[in-house]
C-alpha cells in the first residue's frame, strides 16, 4: 500500500491546510480525545448531542499529529501555539470521512469481504474472518463497529501491510449500506439472510431485502454469496442466479454448499461436506444449527480465495465469538447461562431457543426483553416469540420491557403454565429472583435488543453465583 501524507488526504477531502507540513506520513486517525495516541490524526465529528470539533485542541495537547474540523475559526495565538502540527479545514467532517476512507480503500489491491443481513452479522463475520486469516493477514470489523463511522474509521486504522478485509455492515434505514459499500467497494458481498429486524423503519421483509441488497451498489463484478435456507433470499437467487456470480449455502433447499449428517451437540456441532471434490469432516465449536449456516458462508468465502481444506477446516474449528453473542457460562452449582443479549429478532430469539433445547438440563428458564426498531409490528413479533416459546420448551419465562407484555399474553394463549410466567418492570427484581430461583443443571437464556441491557442481568447473575 502506498503511505497517504496530509497532501494526499487534503486533495481528496477538498480540504484547507491551515498549518502544518504536506508532506507528513498519516497512519492512524482517532474521533475520541480520551483514547487518542501519539501520532493520530483527529477527525471532529458532529453529532445530534456532541460537536467533536469544540475538543481539537484538546485532541492536540493529548498528543496527536494533526486534527480535521469543521465550523472553527482559529486565533493568532492558537495557530502560534500549535504550528508544529497539522490543521485541516473541510466543509463537513462526517463527508471528508467518507471521502478519506474511500481513498484509502482504493490504495489496497486486496479481497474486501462485505457482510450484512438481518441475523448473524457478527457471527458470520467472526467464522469468516477466522478462515480468510488462515491465507492472508485479516482485518476484521471490530465490535460494532458496522456503521457509517465504525466502518470508515475501521479501514482508515489499517495497517499498510494488511491482505484481506473482512467488513460488517448494519444498518436501520435505506440507503446506508449504500454508503458502507460505496467506501469499501466490496469483492465478495455476503447476505446472511433477510428477517424482521428494524421492520418498524422498513415496514416490511421485502424493503429490508432491497435494502440489504445496498451491499452491492459499491463492488463491480461481486461475488455474492446468500443463504439459500431464507425464503426470501431463495427467492432472490431464483430471479437473479442468471444475471450475478451467487454462490448459496444452506442445509434445508439444495445449495451449492450444504452439509451431510449433521449431528448437534452441546456446546459444538459436526457435519460433512465436499470441500473442493474431497469429502471433509467439520466440527464447529459453537452449537447451534445457525452457527452450522455461518460455517458454511465461511466455506463458501474460502473456497473463493483458494483456501486449502485443512486451513478452511481449522479457521472454523478456532474461531471464537464477539463478546455478548452466545456466550455460555457454567456456575459453580452446574447450571449454565447463556448470554445472547447484544440483540434480538423473532428469527434470533427462535435460534437461540432451539439450541438451548439440545441442552441437556433440568430446567430451562428463558429470560426475554423487547425487540427495539419493531415500530406498529411490535405486538404481532413479540407475539410470534411467545408462540415460539410454546413451541421450545422452555419451562419457566421471565420478562421485561413494554413490548414483552405480548410475549407473556401470547405464551399464556398457547398453552403456557401461568405459574411459571413472571413479568417484571424493574430488571432488578429479574436478578434477585434469579438469584433465588436457579437450580443446579438449569440452563437460563438472556435474549433482548442491545439497548434492554439484560447483558447486565446476566453479568450481575454470574457474579453472585459463580
Amino acid at each position: 500500500m502506498e503511505k497517504m501524507t496530509i497532501k494526499d488526504i487534503v486533495k481528496c477531502m477538498d480540504g484547507n491546510l491551515i498549518s502544518g507540513d504536506e508532506n507528513t506520513i498519516c497512519k492512524t486517525f482517532s474521533k475520541d480525545t480520551r483514547t487518542i495516541e501519539e501520532g493520530d490524526i483527529y477527525i471532529g465529528i458532529k453529532g445530534e448531542n456532541f460537536d467533536g470539533n469544540l475538543f481539537w485542541n484538546k485532541a492536540l495537547d493529548n498528543g496527536a499529529k494533526g486534527v480535521i474540523v469543521q465550523n472553527i475559526e482559529f486565533s493568532k495565538d492558537e495557530l502560534e501555539t500549535y504550528k508544529d502540527r497539522v490543521i485541516i479545514k473541510v466543509e463537513n467532517t462526517l463527508e471528508a470521512l467518507y471521502k478519506l476512507a474511500s481513498y484509502k480503500r482504493d490504495l489496497y489491491d486486496i479481497p474486501v469481504v462485505a457482510i450484512t443481513g438481518s441475523v448473524g452479522k457478527t457471527s458470520t463475520k467472526d467464522i469468516v474472518a477466522n478462515v480468510v486469516s488462515q491465507k492472508c493477514k485479516t482485518l476484521k470489523t471490530i465490535g460494532n463497529n458496522n456503521n457509517n463511522i465504525g466502518l470508515p474509521f475501521t479501514i482508515l486504522n489499517a495497517p499498510e501491510d494488511i491482505e484481506a478485509f473482512v467488513l460488517e455492515m448494519g444498518m436501520n434505514h435505506f440507503g446506508e449500506i449504500h454508503l458502507l459499500s460505496k467506501i469499501a467497494k466490496p469483492d465478495i458481498c455476503v447476505i446472511t439472510n433477510i428477517g424482521t429486524s428494524h421492520i418498524g423503519n422498513l415496514g416490511s421483509r421485502e424493503n429490508i431485502l432491497k435494502a440489504k441488497l445496498e451491499i452491492l451498489d459499491g463492488a463491480q463484478n461481486p461475488y455474492i454469496v446468500i443463504n439459500n435456507d431464507n425464503d426470501l433470499l431463495h427467492k432472490w437467487y431464483e430471479e437473479n442466479k442468471n444475471t450475478y456470480k451467487i454462490k448459496t449455502y444452506g442445509i434445508k433447499n439444495q445449495s451449492d454448499i450444504s452439509a451431510m449428517n449433521i449431528q448437534l451437540q452441546e456446546n459444538s456441532s459436526e457435519y460433512e461436506i465436499y470441500l473442493n471434490d474431497k469429502k471433509e469432516k467439520i466440527k464447529v465449536p459453537v452449537g447451534g444449527e445457525h452457527f452450522i449456516l455461518n460455517s458454511l458462508c465461511a466455506i463458501a468465502v474460502g473456497e473463493k480465495l483458494a483456501i486449502e481444506n485443512k486451513e478452511i477446516k481449522k479457521g472454523i474449528e478456532t474461531f471464537t465469538l464477539t463478546k455478548n453473542r452466545m456466550e455460555v457460562t457454567e456456575l459453580k452449582n452446574g447450571a449454565k447461562i447463556i448470554n445472547d443479549a447484544y440483540n434480538s429478532s423473532v428469527e434470533s430469539v427462535k435460534a437461540s431457543l432451539e439450541y438451548m433445547n439440545h441442552i441437556k438440563a433440568n430446567r430451562r428458564i428463558a429470560v426475554l426483553g423487547d425487540i427495539l426498531e419493531t415500530g406498529d409490528f411490535a405486538k404481532e413479533l413479540h407475539e410470534k416469540v411467545g408462540k415460539v416459546v410454546c413451541e421450545n420448551h422452555v419451562d419457566i419465562l421471565i420478562c421485561n420491557g413494554e413490548n414483552a407484555r405480548y410475549i407473556v399474553e401470547s405464551a399464556r394463549t398457547h398453552g403456557f403454565n401461568q405459574k411459571n410466567i413472571y413479568y417484571f418492570e424493574d430488571k432488578k427484581e429479574i436478578e434477585k429472583i434469579l438469584i433465588e430461583m436457579i437450580q443446579p443443571k438449569d440452563v437460563i437464556l438472556f435474549k433482548a435488543s442491545n439497548g434492554m441491557r439484560f447483558f447486565e442481568i446476566a453479568k450481575k447473575v454470574k457474579e453472585v453465583l459463580s
